[in-house]
């Protein structure tokens, strides 16, 4: 669930990029898997809002159709890609050999948490 005091930020076409969250003088960047974005993470200082704002239009939303690795309560991993995501939850998709996008394709679904953790990781 998407915490209340976190700002959203939008493209001008209204698609929204991800969050800030105020920190004193400063803000944090979260992204669209509510992952913390800001340089540093927790340990970085936080960015005046411009620069939160740019930040999050450098990122946009092209890494959501990027491959992914999730890891598995077992320990076992599998590539996924990320079929749906917002404060919500996170929903990926099986994708051995590209599969997930074929014509007809039934993948396998994970529904995640927001934000993702760590079960969740680029390739």
């Amino acid at each position: 669930m998407l915490p209340a005091d976190w700002i959203e930020h939008r493209r001008p076409d209204g698609e929204v990029l991800g969050w800030m969250l105020a920190d004193g003088e400063g803000f944090r960047v979260f992204d669209l898997l509510g992952r913390e974005r800001t340089p540093g993470g927790a340990d970085g200082d936080p960015l005046e809002w411009l620069d939160a704002e740019e930040l999050l239009e450098d990122l946009g939303i092209g890494y959501l159709a990027d491959r992914w690795t999730l890891r598995l309560p077992d320990g076992s991993e599998r590539p996924v890609r990320i079929g749906e995501a917002s404060p919500r939850g996170i929903v990926v998709v099986a994708d051995e050999y590209g599969a997930a996008s074929a014509v007809g394709a039934n993948p396998e679904r994970f529904p995640l948490p927001f934000p993702v953790g760590d079960a969740l990781a680029p390739r």
